[in-house]
């Protein structure tokens, strides 16, 4: 799953432009699934039959990565910029970013002052990010033109893939990873049921524009009928030095199943039901309680007249960072017990209130 992971994360698609994950889920998945289809917003839906009856399961990640995009370019080449989803301004200063012009993305860098001035300025400012800039190397207007870029061109983060620790246990650091990686879980589970026995009938909803208010999945999920769903995203963990932080959710102690966050109070049935799956399957797992969040799932809850929602979270350091971290045991974890959930479906069942 490494390098289904990083062809992901390679693409750039942030809120409203995943036009290059959509295409390429479409046609990775294609010959896996009954039918496929990008719907007009750029959500792509796919359905999979089982061999027996039962019940129809919504399973949804979200492709969309936080980004930005070009508000002004100043005479001297200098790109402003404005954000596309949530981002903390005090890590922007000296990250590289890539420019999507038409003509293909072009390298830069959000700019900062030379250390040799700190001695003059406030060290304890945070500049907002309508006061910094993007330099892409060029010295005038004119030229940034020639290369594609305008107002309203978008942009995502310059970082590159890595594989980081052990090579028996090995952690992830890339861009993109929320929610490139809950997307690679729902491929591989695609992967892994081929050929396998299973009932019912699963709909797998790959939805855009999460991180500016869950807009995909909303507009998705209305035409979509299901008895039950499962969101896979990515979650911040809380096990760093920092004293904010309560120690409550790790790195590498498993898959995180949602108990309540800002967007959602998981359905009591679901969420019994996948604690019960990761204890018979004996899947690490952790119980997520975090307001501070939200997903996909609490957009799918209020569908049709609503839809019984679990969540799994794929626990994550540095989120909506150049450099997002996640343990590769998480992410077994997570797919497995999806796997382990769909195996477990038959004729008759229901997710009672």
């Amino acid at each position: 799953m490494i390098e289904l992971l990083k062809t992901l994360t390679s693409l750039s698609g942030p809120c409203g432009y995943e036009h290059s994950v959509s295409y390429f889920l479409k046609e990775y998945i294609n010959d896996k699934v009954d039918e496929v289809n990008i719907d007009p917003i750029g959500n792509v839906i796919a359905r999979k039959k089982g061999d027996k009856p039962g019940p129809t399961i919504l399973l949804t990640a979200h492709m969309d990565e936080i980004g930005f995009i070009v508000k002004k370019v100043e005479s001297n080449g200098l790109l402003r910029f404005e954000k596309l989803g949530g981002h903390d301004d005090r890590i922007l200063l000296a990250q590289p970013v890539k420019v999507m012009g038409e003509n293909g993305d072009i390298p830069g860098v959000i700019g900062t002052i030379s250390a040799h001035y700190a001695k003059f300025d406030d060290a304890t400012k945070v500049r907002k990010h309508s006061q910094l800039y993007i330099d892409i190397g060029v010295s005038s207007r004119e030229e940034v033109e020639e290369l594609g870029i305008e107002v309203g061109t978008p942009i995502v983060w310059g970082t590159e893939f890595q594989v980081l620790g052990k090579g028996d246990n090995p952690r992830i650091r890339s861009k993109a990873l929320d929610d490139r990686a809950g997307c690679a879980v729902l491929v591989q589970v695609l992967e892994e049921l081929q050929e396998v026995s299973f009932a019912g009938e699963l709909v797998f909803l790959f939805a855009v524009q999460e991180e500016v208010g869950l807009r995909g999945a909303k507009t998705a999920a209305e035409h979509i009928y299901a008895d039950a769903a499962i969101a896979i995203d990515t979650t911040a963990v809380s096990d760093t030095p920092e004293e904010t932080m309560d120690q409550t959710l790790s790195l590498g102690k498993g898959t995180g199943i949602k108990v309540i966050d800002f967007s959602l109070i998981v359905h009591k049935t679901m969420k019994n039901l996948l604690v019960s799956l990761a204890k018979e399957n004996k899947i690490p797992y952790q119980l997520e309680v975090f307001p501070g969040i939200g997903t996909d799932g609490g957009a799918v809850n209020y569908a049709n007249k609503g839809i019984p929602t679990g969540v799994l979270s794929i626990p994550s350091r540095y989120a909506h960072s150049p450099v997002e971290v996640i343990d590769m045991g998480d992410v077994e974890a997570t797919k497995e017990l999806v796997k382990s959930f769909i195996l477990k479906l038959h004729e008759g069942q229901t997710f009672p209130f």
